[in-house]
C-alpha cells in the first residue's frame, strides 16, 4: 500500500471496512511465506469499533481472544499494526485492546477476580495501547503472558515453528535414537519409558526441529492435548515476572496443566537462577506424577551440565537421553539434497557432494552454505559449477574457521587428482590410485590429531603400519621427485587458505 493512501475521515469510520483494508496490508507485508503467520495471529483479530479521545484523535478497538494473544502481538507484530492503523486512521491513531476469553462451555467471560494477574482492567474491558511513533513501550508493565490463573482448561498457542517436522528432519546415524524416541513420544506421549525425554547435543545439530517435530505431530495426532513449547530464557522471564507481580501460585498452576511441555535450551539455568530451577523442579514432579510428557533439549548431557540443582540434574536421567551428533558425509548429503528439493532447485551432483564433505561442523552451517552458494549464482548470474563451488566454499571454511578433518582431506585431494573416494578406499593397485591415497593419509597425518589406525580405517580400512609407510613414501619422494614436490605445495596452498 502506498503512502498516499487516503485515511479515513471520522465521517467514513466502518470499522468492519478498514480493519478488512487494515488485513489487506498486513498480509502484504508479511509476505507470502508468512501465511501462517497471518492465519494465526490476525484472522482471529475481531474488529470492535472505533471512537475518539479527548483530543478528537481516533482510538481503534481490537477484540483478541486471549491476554496471552495480545501479549504475542505486541511483542511480535506492533509495528506492523503500528503501520497499518496509522496509514488508514492517520499518525494520531491509537490502539486498544478488548480481551474476550472462551474459558468455559457457556463462553462466560472470566471475573475481574481471575483476570487480576497484574494489568488492571475488567474482563472485556479495552487495554489502551498508543500507537506512538518510535514504538517505545516502556512504561508498560505486562504480566506474564500464560498465567490465568483459576482456569481449569485453557486453549493457548502451542508456539511450535510449523517448519519443523518429522517430514523434513533427515534421519542418520547421528539422530536416529534420539528421532526414533521422538516419535515414539510424539504417538504415546507420557505413557512411553521417555518421560523426560532429554535431547542434547552441539550447537545447529536439530534439536530444536526434533522437539518441535514431536510437538507438531502430538498435536495432530492428539488435537485436544494441550501441548507448549518455550524457551528456557522465556520461561526464566515469566517466573521472574510472576515472582514480581506476586503471581507465583498462578505461574505454577499454568505449567501444570500443560499436557506436553517442550524447554529449549536448559542449559542457560545456571546458579543465579535458583528460583527457577526449584519452579521447574515441582513443575516438573507434577507433570511427570500426572502421566505428562516432558521434553528438553540441552546443548549438553545432565552429567556435564555446571550450575543445575543436583535434584533437578535427577530427573534428568529419570527418562531417555538422547544424543546427536554431528551427520557424516551421507546423511549431510542428504540433507541437502532434501533442502534443494524442498526449494525446487536442482544440483550437479559432485557440487551438492563437494559441499557436504567441505562443510562438516553442523546442519545449520551446511544449509548456510549452500544458501551462499545459491546467492553467489544468482547475484553474479552464474552458473552453479563445481569451479564457482571451490571458490565460494573454501572461503566459507575458512571464515567459519573449523577444523580440517579426513574426509575434507580427502573430497580436497580426490578433486584434485581426479580419483573417486570409492576407487581410493578400494583394494586397487593401480600407480595413480595408490598415489592418491598415500597423499590423503599423509595429509591426514601432517594436518590432523587422528590416531594412525582411524586415518587407515577412512581410508579403505587398511592398517596403522600402511598409513606409516604411506606418509614415509611422501616424505622421502618430496626430496628427490619434483612432481610430488609441486602436488604437495599445490595442496598446501588450499589446505591454508
Amino acid at each position: 500500500m502506498s503512502s498516499t493512501t487516503k485515511v479515513a475521515t471520522s465521517t467514513s469510520w466502518d470499522v468492519r471496512s478498514i480493519w478488512k483494508d487494515c488485513l489487506s496490508t498486513i498480509k502484504d507485508l508479511l509476505g507470502p511465506e508468512n501465511n501462517t503467520v497471518y492465519d494465526t495471529w490476525f484472522l482471529p483479530i475481531i474488529p470492535y469499533n472505533i471512537h475518539t479521545n479527548e483530543n478528537g484523535f481516533p482510538i481503534i478497538t481490537l477484540q483478541v481472544p486471549s491476554q496471552f494473544f495480545y501479549e504475542y502481538l505486541e511483542a511480535h507484530f506492533v509495528n506492523v499494526l503500528r503501520l497499518t492503523i496509522q496509514q488508514y486512521l492517520g499518525e494520531s491513531a491509537s490502539l486498544q485492546y478488548r480481551i474476550l476469553m472462551d474459558t468455559s462451555e457457556e463462553n462466560k467471560p472470566l471475573t475481574t477476580q481471575q483476570l487480576s494477574t497484574g494489568i488492571q482492567t475488567q474482563p472485556n474491558k479495552p487495554i489502551y495501547m498508543p500507537l506512538n511513533i518510535n514504538g517505545t513501550d516502556t512504561d508498560r508493565n505486562f504480566p506474564n503472558p500464560l498465567v490465568v490463573p483459576g482456569i481449569q482448561k485453557v486453549k493457548i498457542p502451542s508456539q511450535l515453528n510449523s517448519r519443523y517436522t518429522f517430514d523434513n528432519f533427515v534421519e542418520g546415524e547421528c539422530n536416529r535414537l534420539a528421532r526414533s524416541a521422538g516419535f515414539a513420544v510424539a504417538q504415546k506421549p507420557g505413557r512411553t519409558s521417555f518421560n523426560p525425554l532429554l535431547i542434547y547435543g552441539g550447537v545447529g545439530l536439530g534439536k530444536t526441529h526434533l522437539a518441535n517435530a514431536i510437538g507438531l505431530q502430538t498435536k495432530e495426532l492428539n488435537p485436544d492435548k494441550c501441548v507448549l513449547y518455550i524457551t528456557s530464557e522465556m520461561f526464566m522471564q515469566q517466573y521472574t515476572e510472576a515472582v514480581k507481580n506476586n503471581t507465583r501460585n498462578d505461574f505454577m498452576t499454568f505449567y501444570s496443566m500443560i499436557d506436553v511441555l517442550i524447554i529449549d535450551d536448559i542449559q542457560f539455568w545456571s546458579d543465579k537462577y535458583k528460583g527457577t530451577q526449584e519452579a521447574f523442579f515441582h513443575i516438573f514432579n507434577t507433570l511427570h506424577q500426572n502421566g505428562n510428557q516432558i521434553i528438553i533439549t540441552s546443548d549438553k548431557a545432565p552429567s556435564e551440565m555446571k550450575g543445575l540443582d543436583e535434584r533437578l540434574l535427577s530427573r534428568l536421567k529419570w527418562g531417555l537421553n538422547a544424543r546427536v551428533e554431528v551427520p557424516d558425509v551421507s546423511t549431510r548429503i542428504n540433507i541437502l539434497k532434501q533442502k534443494l528439493n524442498n526449494d525446487g532447485i536442482v544440483m550437479p551432483k559432485e557440487v551438492v557432494e563437494y559441499v557436504a564433505y567441505s562443510v562438516n561442523t553442523n546442519v545449520r552451517e551446511l544449509e548456510g552454505a549452500l544458501i551462499s552458494l545459491m546467492a553467489q549464482s544468482s547475484l553474479n548470474k552464474k552458473e552453479i559449477t563445481l569451479e564457482l563451488t571451490r571458490e565460494m566454499i573454501d572461503n566459507f571454511v575458512r571464515s567459519s574457521k573449523q577444523d580440517i578433518t579426513i574426509e575434507y582431506i580427502q573430497k580436497v585431494i580426490c578433486d584434485y587428482t581426479g580419483q573417486s573416494l570409492e576407487l581410493v578406499q578400494s583394494r586397487s593397485r593401480k600407480r595413480e590410485i595408490v598415489q592418491t591415497r598415500q597423499l590423503i593419509m599423509y595429509f591426514c597425518k601432517k594436518l590432523t590429531s587422528s590416531s594412525l589406525a582411524i586415518i587407515g580405517a577412512k581410508c579403505g580400512n587398511k592398517d596403522h603400519a600402511t598409513v606409516l609407510h604411506a606418509y614415509r613414501t611422501i616424505e622421502s619422494l618430496l626430496s628427490s621427485d619434483k612432481h610430488i614436490q609441486h602436488v604437495v605445495a599445490d595442496l598446501e596452498k588450499r589446505f591454508k587458505q
